[in-house]
């Protein structure tokens, strides 16, 4: 496919190859930074440089392809790892100088195994920055407008984690080892557990058990390599919105 026949779909601008060449600022060595955004859950995954003939294997391809300052060379993003990131739409900010590549991300982004590159939280403690590279903590739901599935996606990128790493004495290892059979006599179980405590009308009991039966079910998705965002696609592909008038 030539770029000028998937512009439509891409761009939505009825702009020709060589306009879209020549509206983009370049910089002196011929780039130009992308921000990658997932679709689904709208993080932003990475930031990555494109040159007019990497913009142009993405727009074939529909999938991401950068150029690599360091190694000097094109790359395609999940070309080797499989973690592939299909383009569902691709525009530029207001000066041209910047472009924003939203995408279905088939797996983590970052080459530490994380979903997203942007993972060293920066606080304000006494107006000094302090880095937070804790993997594993956890937010508390609250009405503090903070997104109340957060602890879905960072629980989420722990057992990724827990599935890379494999440390010693965790629980998760333990699942991942034992492999897929073991992982769904959980799922049962705590499929089970649930059920009788939604009989039991103990809401308590209920809260603590469908806790359980989501983490081990993020196991699962873990241990198949089906992203959470994958299911979410398929519930609001299911959702019908009411029409507007």
């Amino acid at each position: 496919m030539n770029p000028s026949d998937f512009q439509h779909e891409i761009i939505h601008q009825s702009l020709s190859w060589e306009q879209l060449v020549a509206t983009i600022k370049w910089d002196t060595d011929g780039l130009v930074p992308a921000i990658v955004q997932d679709q689904g859950s709208k993080q932003v995954l990475m930031l990555a440089y494109m040159n007019q003939e990497s913009l142009k294997r993405s727009l074939d391809s529909q999938e991401t392809w950068f150029w690599s300052r360091s190694r000097q060379e094109y790359w395609h993003k999940g070309g080797t790892s499989g973690n592939t990131q299909q383009i569902t739409s691709l525009s530029y900010d207001c000066d041209g100088d910047t472009l924003l590549v939203m995408v279905h991300a088939n797996g983590p982004a970052c080459h530490t195994g994380r979903i997203s590159c942007f993972y060293n939280e920066v606080n304000e403690v006494d107006n000094q920055p302090t880095f937070n590279n804790n993997e594993e903590q956890h937010t508390t739901p609250s009405n503090s407008g903070k997104d109340r599935f957060a602890i879905l996606a960072e629980l989420e990128q722990m057992i990724s984690d827990r599935d890379r790493d494999r440390p010693e004495g965790a629980y998760t290892t333990y699942l991942f080892e034992k492999g897929i059979d073991k992982i769904l006599k959980k799922v049962g179980e705590e499929t089970a557990e649930t059920i009788i405590a939604a009989k039991n009308q103990d809401n308590d009991e209920l809260r603590y058990e469908v806790s359980d039966l989501i983490y081990h079910l993020l196991v699962l998705l873990q241990e198949r390599k089906l992203p959470l965002d994958d299911v979410l696609a398929e519930l609001d592909r299911r959702h019908e919105r009411p029409r507007k008038d």
